[in-house]
């Protein structure tokens, strides 16, 4: 009990920013973060909503070397090293919508850029120490947007239950209306069948 109080703890002091944006039909959004050679870095995303929740994700490095291509991906999980000092720039496009913009969900994580050797036994312990409080905390970050993924996820399972159930009471509705008015004409044409016509 006291370990899981400690990790939610540890979570919610750990920073981990998640963006929303919309992206309109024909257009490509990207945002740039800057990285040190030997960083880790990972791109996490999610479509929320609109059209077939598909979108076209690119990475690209400083010198415009793709590092990543997807797509129509509804959601995704990219990690890369950075392969050289500079910007990477990362991009969502939602070229193959005529009419319908995309909600889309991401987080770009950046490790800590990496450290140089030591020959101290002390430095080196508490660098060990420091490293691995580092891949907890990266970890606990994983976690948590992990956590937001599948918060997005039944959202969005949510909204497509309420529409399917919303569209099959509108069918049985349609379907009683069209049951009332047959039985009504069943019952008229057989009144009509059975009436007697006098000849004059």
């Amino acid at each position: 009990m006291l370990s899981v109080l400690i990790t939610f703890l540890i979570t919610q002091l750990i920073p981990a920013y998640s963006y929303f944006i919309n992206v309109e039909p024909k257009k490509e959004i990207c945002f740039y973060d800057t990285a040190v050679s030997g960083t880790k870095m990972s791109l996490t995303f999610e479509v929320a909503e609109g059209g077939f929740l598909d979108i076209d994700v690119r990475i690209s490095g400083p010198e415009g070397k793709t590092v990543y291509k997807g797509s129509r991906e509804s959601s995704g999980k990219y990690a890369f090293s950075a392969y050289m000092d500079g910007d990477y720039k990362y991009c969502f496009g939602n070229a193959m919508s005529k009419m319908t913009s995309k909600v889309v969900k991401f987080n770009m994580d950046i490790g800590e850029k990496p450290k140089q050797e030591s020959g101290d036994t002390l430095d080196q312990d508490h660098d060990k120490l420091a490293e691995q409080l580092e891949q907890l905390s990266g970890q606990l970050v994983a976690v948590k947007h992990d956590q937001e993924y599948m918060e997005v996820r039944d959202r969005t399972h949510s909204m497509i239950n309420g529409s399917t159930n919303q569209r099959v009471v509108w069918w049985a509705f349609f379907e009683a209306l069209v049951l009332l008015a047959m039985s009504l004409g069943q019952v008229y044409y057989l009144k009509r069948f059975f009436e007697v016509r006098r000849v004059v």
